[in-house]
This record gives C-alpha cells, structure tokens and sequence, in this order.
C-alpha cells in the first residue's frame, strides 16, 4: 500500500459522502497524516440497509490522527451545502481540498426510470458536484496547494455505456466534464481532476447491484483512497486529469495489488465505463458466483429474469416515490409459484422505495403467498386482494392493516398496466 508522508497534515479537506465507502477511506487516509475532515454526507441516523453514519465516521477518524466535523449535508440543497463550509472555514480557517464523492445510481433504461430518480441522479452527481465546487472555490484559491477531486470516470464515448443506463451515465459524465470545465478554467489556480476505478470496489452500493457473490471480485476502498492521496499531495499544476486508480498508484511503484483485493488471486471484475462492455461485465460476475441485477433487457430474458410477473416490476419500480412510502411505511415478500415462481419484494418504507427479485433487503412486515398468474390479476386490477385472501388464492402472514394497504399501490398502478 501507498505509505503516508504527512503531506495534508494540517490541511482541511471537505468531503461529500464521506460517512462510508470510498468517501470515508480517502478520510481516513488524510487522517492518518493530521488532516482536518469535513464529513458532509445525509446520514446522520443508522440506516437500515448501509452501515456507518457521519459521527461513527467521525470517531474513525479522530482514532486515525485527524480531526473531524461532522455535517449534515444533502448535495442538492444550496443551502445546507453552504453552511457546512461556511462552518468548516470557521472551524478550521479554511479548505484545502474539495473531493466530490457523494453519488447516486440507477442502473435501469429510460423507461424504466422514473423522473424522480432521474432527479435524484442528476441533482447528486452533477448538480451536487457543481454546487459544492462554486461554493468551496472562494476558498481553495485562498490555499497554498488547493485541490478538487472529483470520483468520476473517464469521457468514454462509446455508445454501449449509455443504452443500459442513459439517465446514470448522463449524471456521472457530468461530474467528469466539471473536471474538464473547471481545471481550464482554474488553471494555476486549482488542480481539479478526476479518478475512477479499475476494477469493482466492495462498498454496500456494489453488494445491492451485484449480488452476494460478488465481493471476491472486488478491491477493497483503500486502493482509491491510496490514489486520491497520490494526487492531491501533487502540486496544483497536476490538472486536468482523469486517473484510473491502479495507473496512478503504479506510477507510485506499487506493484503488489494483491493487498487490496478481498480475495487475493480472485479474477477481478473491471469497472464500468473503461474498456469492458456491459455484456462482458454480466458474463465474468456470473462465471464467479455473482447475479448482477443491472443486466440489459436481453440479458435478462436470456437468464429467465423476464415474464409477466418481471414486466410488472418493472413499472412498479417506475411509480415509486416518497410519497407512496410515507404513506404506506411497509415492506411486502411475494412467494409466487406457478409458470413464473420465485421470490420478489416492494419496500415501501425506506428512502424512496425499492422493488425486485429475491429477498427484501429488510425483514418484511407482510409475506403474500400465491400464484403467479394471480399476482399478475391482482395488479391488474382483475382480482382485488379481499376477494383473493377470502377465496384461499392468497395468504397472508404479518400486518393485515398493511397487506390491505397494497390495494391503493395496484389502483396507481392499473392505468399502467
């Protein structure tokens, strides 16, 4: 691994997301030199699917040898992005170093992809990396060595990274062009670059879009932190760049990776929006155990992940939205059998609600067994649930108030359908 030279110590580095993930290990890493953290990230509660909050971050890093300030800060909202560095400069004197790590995805196709979550993507990825940066700018030109690190990939034009995940790929190119945008126009002033991984980091984001296998062919966080610390102890003359994790950290003479893969020796899955198409990524995480939900739609056919029962997911996935989730604070499992048997979720009680195969990602408050042919009528409008729960084609186990609840979902949901 990269050894630390205490080169940021004493430095203020203002980092989004920061609570977990890549985002907390590039603090931890300036931690270990003395540095000054801002953890602006949402989390300031344990969330129920992600580990970690601003403030167990916080005492990670203080353990480290750094100094921590926790804020709660959403990217989107101007003003809470303002006050945290206006805090942070009042707490420490100023900020050094901007890195834009807080990001959201969603790896669907257009019509799958309801606007709120378009919003979403765009309003963190682009928007949030845009605003903190014009906010924290007055600043770093006031730094001896100011930098602005942006956790995006390289412009890869070809066309294969947007026909899965238009709205995604549009959102984080957009943090990459800040890149090219601001480092002309701060030249001299300001190094601000990008980095992106090689290979599959293992962050909780990564475990829900591959599957339970695919931890072994990951790296771990610590090789982005180890190249973000390589570039932002460079001088501001290094900008305009968009490095790649194991380049960098190669250019550095490290030549043992092996020490941060999970698994050592593992055939590692390379990352998105590098040389790898999206079919060859499906291909060698199934060839090691993983099942990647972000298949094309003829990946999934081919897998048997499609069908009635699969299409109506699908525009589940399209109405849901906070509001159905306050309304209807829940979590449903569906053991389906019949033609299209198996085992699918709608959680409507955490963040904006969720929708898919396999188990919930928490335990569910209600369990409805029945045929699939019926669930398809069911939310069709063709079989109310009060009629299929009195006539035996449904059974319930859990909150009944809840499982009648379900009716107002199918009734958004059967102009649709």
């Amino acid at each position: 691994m990269l050894p630390n030279t205490g080169k940021l110590a004493g430095c203020t580095l203002f980092i989004t997301g920061a609570s977990r993930g890549i985002g907390k290990a590039i603090a931890l890493k300036a931690a270990k030199d003395g540095a000054n953290v801002v953890i602006a990230a949402k989390t300031a509660q344990p969330h129920p699917k992600l580990p970690g909050t601003i403030y167990t971050a916080a005492e990670e890093i203080e353990a480290a040898g750094g100094k921590a300030f926790p804020c709660i800060v959403d990217v989107r909202d101007e003003q809470q992005v303002s006050h945290a560095v206006e805090q942070a400069v009042k707490k420490f004197g100023g900020i050094d170093i901007l890195v834009n790590n807080a990001s959201a995805i969603s790896l669907t196709g257009t019509l799958e992809t309801p606007m709120k979550k378009v919003d979403l993507m765009l309003g963190i990825n682009l928007r949030g990396t845009y605003l903190t940066s014009k906010l924290c700018i007055p600043y770093l030109q006031k730094s001896k060595n100011p930098h602005i690190l942006n956790l995006s990939p390289p412009l890869n034009m070809n066309p294969v990274w947007f026909k899965n995940h238009t709205a995604y790929t549009i959102a984080k190119y957009g943090m990459s062009m800040s890149v090219l945008g601001m480092a002309e126009e701060f030249r001299g002033e300001i190094g601000v670059n990008a980095l992106w991984p090689k290979t599959a980091i293992q962050t909780a984001a990564m475990e829900m879009l591959g599957g339970s296998g695919i931890g072994s062919q990951c790296r771990k966080p610590e090789i982005v932190a180890d190249a973000a610390y390589s570039i932002l102890t460079r001088p501001k003359t290094f900008t305009g760049n968009f490095v790649i994790d194991e380049d960098m950290l190669k250019k550095e003479g490290i030549k043992d990776f092996d020490v941060y893969a999970i698994t050592p020796g593992h055939p590692l899955l390379p990352d998105f929006f590098l040389d790898d198409e999206p079919e060859s990524l499906v291909q060698k995480m199934e060839e090691h155990g993983a099942t990647p939900i972000f298949k094309s739609g003829k990946a999934q056919k081919e897998a048997g992940i499609s069908g009635p029962v699969a299409e109506t997911f699908n525009i589940i996935r399209a109405v849901l939205n906070p509001e159905v989730v306050k309304a209807t604070q829940g979590v449903y499992k569906f053991d389906l059998s019949g033609e299209h048997s198996g085992t699918w979720y709608i959680d409507l009680k955490n963040d904006s609600g969720s929708a898919g195969s396999g188990e919930p990602p928490v335990k569910a408050d209600v369990v409805m067994t029945l045929d699939s042919a019926d669930f398809v009528k069911m939310f069709t409008g063709k079989l109310k649930p009060t009629m299929a729960f009195m006539s035996g084609k449904l059974k319930i186990k859990g909150d009944m108030a809840l499982a009648m609840k379900m009716e107002k979902m199918m009734a958004q949901l059967k102009p649709k359908l």
